[in-house]
């Protein structure tokens, strides 16, 4: 895949930025009997995380970055560093990986009874309550300035401001929404779908990845990421090797989408991503805006103007119902990839964006 398409990319922004020097290792923590919302236990769930710079003496400098689809701890270093809108030297920063991810729990890596297709279907809630008992235990952590996140990192920061409203002093979204609506559960499915129809997938007992479900699904999954004009006007050329085509450009999609990427893994995520609603929350009874309505800091709410996962009209209901929301639309072109700064233009608007937000809200030690 061509570089221009791993910086476009937000699920593989990682693959183009340097590791931060002396930050960013990744370590595990692991539950041993984890029950999970649907009453299965794993017996040993596992999460990976990574940490930048230090908690301080009151302990009141911690920020959490949950991570996006099949993304690594190293997926929001486009927001760390000097200069940008979390310091290293000012923020303890704890980026967490979701089930599934091929490195936290996943059915690619546990053994019977929860291997490939048998590992149950985790909810972003499961996922909230496992970094929940990570910040405690292993890193002494009871406080957040904030919980910052993008896409289904941005739908556990939702669920965290509703589950446990107190434990931060605020909340960043972008591209993402509290509750994954019907148009986002039917791309889901299509992509799904597209796995699950080749013949080798076997149910999800596969013996070798399945290629040609893995190559329908890039080129599913292609359409939705970035917005119309964004293809229209050939957003992908600057940076490209001269003479790149648009032919090269879709086959980097659909041939080699998520290098190395498991298919019950895939699947596994969008299962967590499509049951999301902060709505089904305990206490909520189903009531999304009631859900909302409970969120009690104040929420930066960044949807990108474009983005065809999380409609920016989906995102403006939502906010209606949320106390002390500040609504800012990402304006660009690079649809869903937007909040997850896949442009230069767009890593300066969030960088400034979001490092004001935090700048507004009381300065840690």
């Amino acid at each position: 895949m061509m570089r221009l398409l791993v910086i476009a990319f937000a699920y593989l922004l990682l693959a183009a930025a340097p590791v931060l020097a002396g930050d960013g290792d990744r370590r595990a923590f692991v539950i041993n009997d984890f029950k999970l919302e649907n009453g299965k236990v794993l017996p040993r769930a596992t999460v990976m995380y990574a940490t930048y710079g230090k908690l301080n003496a009151t302990r009141d400098n911690a920020v959490l970055l949950p991570s996006h689809y099949m993304a690594d701890s190293h997926g929001y270093e486009w927001l760390i560093g000097p200069g940008k809108a979390l310091d290293p030297a000012r923020y303890f920063l704890v980026a967490t990986e979701l089930f599934g991810n091929g490195q936290s729990s996943s059915p690619s890596n546990t053994p019977a009874p929860f291997d490939g297709p048998r590992f149950p279907v985790t909810t972003i809630r499961d996922n909230v309550e496992a970094t929940h008992r990570l910040l405690g235990e292993a890193l002494g952590v009871r406080h957040l300035r904030a919980v910052i996140g993008f896409s289904m990192g941005g739908q556990q920061a939702f669920q965290w401001a509703v589950s446990h409203p107190d434990f931060m002093d605020r909340v960043v979204v972008t591209s993402a929404t509290a509750k994954t609506w019907p148009h986002g559960v039917v791309r889901l499915e299509s992509q799904i779908i597209a796995i699950e129809t080749d013949p080798v997938f076997a149910g999800g007992d596969y013996k070798v990845q399945p290629k040609k479900g893995l190559e329908a699904f890039g080129a599913v999954w292609a359409g939705w990421l970035f917005s119309q004009q964004w293809w229209r006007d050939e957003l992908w050329k600057p940076g490209s090797p001269p003479g790149t085509t648009f032919q090269q450009v879709f086959e980097g999609f659909h041939k080699d989408f998520i290098p190395g990427a498991d298919a019950n893994n895939l699947i596994l995520q969008m299962r967590t991503w499509e049951v999301h609603d902060v709505g089904t929350t305990p206490g909520f009874a189903g009531d999304v805006q009631k859900a909302l309505a409970s969120i009690r800091v104040p929420l930066l709410y960044m949807p990108s103007e474009t983005d065809l996962y999380f409609p920016v009209e989906d995102a403006r209901y939502e906010a209606r119902f949320i106390p002390h929301v500040v609504f800012t639309p990402i304006p660009s072109l690079w649809g869903h990839t937007a909040g997850a700064a896949s442009n230069p233009a767009d890593a300066k608007f969030l960088n400034d964006t979001i490092g004001a937000f935090m700048s507004a809200g009381a300065t840690p030690n």
